[in-house]
């Protein structure tokens, strides 16, 4: 593999990326765990619905996990639940052929699980309103989900960041609900997650040393653009707000745990060889990054204020 003074085509990219493809899939299936999303959920708690069955009626009191764990794990769920718009976009950017196509249901069968595991222990705790869960999933599915991003570099600059905040968002959830068993889950979810982050992670690292200018203009366009895939159900700002408040996924988070350290791992500004174009973009990604840091700080003034305010 070496470095390319033009930009490639998207062929191109594709066929020289993928013995890395190849060499990163082995990897993943070598360490890749297999587990199975029942052995995570309390079966034992369950009761029956009201309904077609004549079962008890969903109650708030029914469950004792945190409100923004609550909010939270349905976000995480609907997002879930979006996996066949995912799959749809990754395989037509990638190709369902050789390596690429390999990766592409692998990931796709393993995200599966995650969608199906959550449910499973929202509906047998009662966390949620099942009723209501089933026309959010509805709504936000039948929206679907399209990239914003066009081209192989970045979409796979997205999925590098994305599985990475997916990963902490997951693991903050369990933590702040309260419940042990919800904890495992989603570490376990959690661990898929970084797994994937490491396999896109690896694959970008690859294509700065194939087109590093290319790939510099990428990562800064999804960077200064960046958005959770969840963005587009309904009511997801006010969802969001209660998650940063609760410490689960915020602005804090997402530059010093998300960006920052797969931006070190890609040496990012250290790349030598970058054209104007590429040094250009090096610019506005480190610009942006300080107004990141700067609104972070803002929002945690505002956030221990207002808990400072609750407590008084």
């Amino acid at each position: 593999m070496s470095i390319t003074s033009r930009p490639l085509t998207q062929t191109e990219l594709l066929l020289e990326l993928e013995p890395v493809v190849g060499r990163e899939l082995d990897r993943h299936l070598a360490v890749a765990r297999e587990w199975f999303p029942h052995e995570y959920v309390p079966w034992s708690e369950g009761r029956t619905f009201d309904g077609v069955l004549e079962g008890e009626a969903w109650s708030p009191e029914d469950s004792s996990i945190s409100e923004a764990a609550r909010v939270s794990l349905v976000v995480n769920l609907l997002t879930e639940d979006n996996l066949p718009s995912y799959h749809h976009e990754i395989a037509t950017t990638f190709g369902r052929d050789g390596a690429w196509g390999t990766w592409v249901h692998r990931w796709t069968a393993e995200e599966g699980r995650h969608g199906i595991a959550i449910r499973d222990y929202l509906t047998v705790t009662r966390a949620v309103d099942p009723v209501t869960l089933e026309r959010a999933r509805m709504s936000h599915m039948q929206n679907g989900f399209a990239t914003q991003y066009d081209g192989m570099l970045r979409q796979l600059a997205y999925v590098s960041f994305q599985e990475l905040a997916t990963r902490i968002a997951h693991r903050n959830t369990g933590r702040v609900s309260g419940d042990g068993v919800c904890e495992r889950l989603l570490s376990r979810v959690a661990a898929d997650e970084n797994l994937h982050m490491l396999f896109y992670r690896n694959l970008l690292a690859a294509a700065f040393e194939l087109a590093p200018s290319q790939t510099m203009r990428a990562v800064t366009d999804v960077v200064t653009s960046f958005q959770m895939p969840g963005q587009g159900m309904e009511g997801f700002p006010r969802k969001s707000v209660t998650i940063a408040m609760a410490g689960i996924y915020d602005l804090r988070q997402h530059s010093d745990e998300v960006l920052l350290p797969v931006l070190r791992h890609w040496k990012a500004f250290d790349i030598e060889g970058l054209d104007a174009e590429g040094e250009q973009a090096r610019e506005e990604l480190s610009a942006f990054l300080a107004q990141l840091d700067a609104a972070a700080a803002r929002f945690e003034e505002r956030r221990e204020a207002r808990r400072a305010r609750a407590e008084a």
